[in-house]
């Protein structure tokens, strides 16, 4: 996912590690962003060297004069160091945008940088490529469809031997492809699927991470999921390569991984053909990778393993909705108390060091309880009910993913409810009745029903603990008169 730098590229400021992790860093925040926002998410790739990049070196903002200026020098200049110097003033440039919007309103200026793209000496195609990086980063959808000119020849460069001139292109396809719709329309035609498809093959680490990037910005366009997953992702071998990727051991890269199964995830979100994912072993390959994941936060006090582990619950999660699922025996893969644990295991990583990720593996464990007697046993054999709601005052969201867990539970009857009681359960159910929110005391009054019902003696203890009293502070609440109604007579019949 964030990149190294070898051979002729300058050196960078920090460590190849250093720079992942803060670019790790900003792509954890990005999604969040989008997540909760819908916005757009960029990658910008920038390895100066250390003289370039000292206190004080801020890049000016260059005039049309000064454009102009390192155009015609980069083209014609006498020296091979004096044209890679101009376009390396001209790149500096354009990391502003008023310097891009310069840029682009100039007459014939993209087709002298596509020009130098193609030319035959390297360093200039390098600096030609890191120009168009810049300008794909731009917020402005002007910019990207001005980059038009350079994106077939972009894609044959994926196809080169070098693995950092091959990362550049794809993460400078990857920001225009977000961006507009308009390229993407000339970049499907071009081939860019099956330009990517070739690319998963590629034996380097840092272009699987590039290429996962650029994967998942075509993925979450408006119109992926009829326009681009049906006739172009899924009639390649990208799903299947994809999940090889995501398959544990020791070849996995995190980094890579990570990439991979957003791009799943966008995807299975698209419900384009999710049974065709489940029969190429989705579930199995993504269950055993929950494991591997349990296990890892076990081993280590690493933050990124939220990273991977949120889009592989959403995928999970998003696969058990599936009615497929039983029909071609997914739902057997994941009928393992192994999958209950190690979902509880990062449940607790979650809970000590991302409460956001809660919610994530919450939603899974509703989706593998929901319509399974046998995911419901294995909570309760495993003793897993009072780490459960230990859950409950992490937020009114979190309450009610646990209330409607053992909602699930309590539903399969009478067995299942003996099992539940006696304990901690009916304390923490008087403590949320206490709670403000609607939706959390409604779905305490759901589990309350339930349990009424398959565990007569729990009304008595009910009573006993001053439930009535409980039950009469949402009486006169609209959403809830008649819950409330139901279990006091329930209750007082009892």
């Amino acid at each position: 996912m964030w990149s190294r730098r070898q051979g002729r590229l300058r050196p960078t400021v920090c460590g190849v590690e250093e720079l992942r992790r803060r670019r790790r860093e900003r792509e954890a925040a990005l999604r969040k962003a989008r997540r909760e926002q819908q916005l757009v998410s960029k990658r910008l790739l920038r390895d100066d060297a250390p003289e370039e990049a000292g206190e004080g070196c801020v890049a000016a903002i260059l005039g049309e004069t000064e454009v102009q200026q390192f155009l015609r020098q980069a083209q014609r200049g006498t020296e091979e160091k004096e044209r890679e110097g101009a376009l390396v003033s001209l790149r500096r440039g354009l990391q502003h945008p008023e310097t891009q919007q310069t840029f682009i309103r100039l007459e014939g200026s993209m087709r002298t940088l596509v020009g130098l793209l193609t030319s035959n000496q390297a360093l200039l195609q390098l600096e030609a490529a890191r120009c168009l990086h810049e300008l794909s980063h731009s917020e402005q959808s002007t910019v990207a469809e001005a980059c038009l000119p350079a994106t077939s020849y972009l894609l044959t460069y994926l196809s080169g031997h070098s693995s950092d001139f091959i990362e550049l292109c794809l993460y400078t396809l990857g920001n225009l492809i977000v961006e507009s719709e308009a390229v993407r329309r000339q970049l499907l035609p071009q081939g860019i699927v099956p330009a990517l498809a070739a690319c998963i093959q590629s034996p380097h680490v840092a272009v699987l991470e590039a290429l996962g990037y650029a994967l998942s910005q075509l993925l979450q366009a408006e119109e992926a999921p009829e326009k681009i997953i049906p006739s172009s992702i899924l009639a390649s071998t990208l799903p299947q390569h994809m999940l090889q990727m995501l398959q544990p051991g020791p070849k996995l890269n995190p980094g890579v991984a990570v990439e991979f199964a957003w791009c799943l995830h966008y995807i299975i979100c698209s419900q384009v053909s999710n049974p065709l994912l489940i029969g190429h072993g989705a579930l199995s390959t993504l269950g055993l990778l929950l494991l591997d994941l349990a296990a890892a936060v076990q081993r280590t006090e690493d933050a990124g393993l939220e990273l991977l582990a949120c889009p592989v619950l959403r995928c999970l999660s998003n696969l058990l909705t599936e009615a497929a699922v039983e029909t071609v025996g997914g739902q057997m893969q994941l009928r393992d108390e192994r999958v209950v644990a190690a979902l509880f295991i990062l449940l607790q990583f979650f809970f000590q060091k991302q409460p956001s990720l809660l919610p994530e593996g919450l939603w899974l464990l509703n989706n593998l309880t929901a319509n399974s007697p046998s995911f419901c046993t294995s909570l309760l054999s495993l003793d897993l009910i009072e780490p459960l709601l230990q859950l409950l005052p992490v937020s009114n969201v979190v309450s009610v993913m646990v209330l409607t867990v053992l909602c699930n539970v309590a539903e399969k009857g009478p067995a299942y409810c003996q099992r539940l009681w006696p304990g901690p359960l009916l304390p923490a159910l008087l403590h949320t009745l206490a709670f403000s929110d609607t939706e959390v005391v409604g779905q305490s009054l759901e589990l309350l029903h339930l349990l009424f019902l398959y565990q007569p003696e729990a009304v008595q203890v009910f009573l006993q603990q001053s439930g009535l009293q409980a039950l009469e502070r949402h009486q006169e609440e609209a959403q809830l008169q008649d819950r409330v109604y139901a279990l006091q007579q329930t209750a007082l019949q009892g």
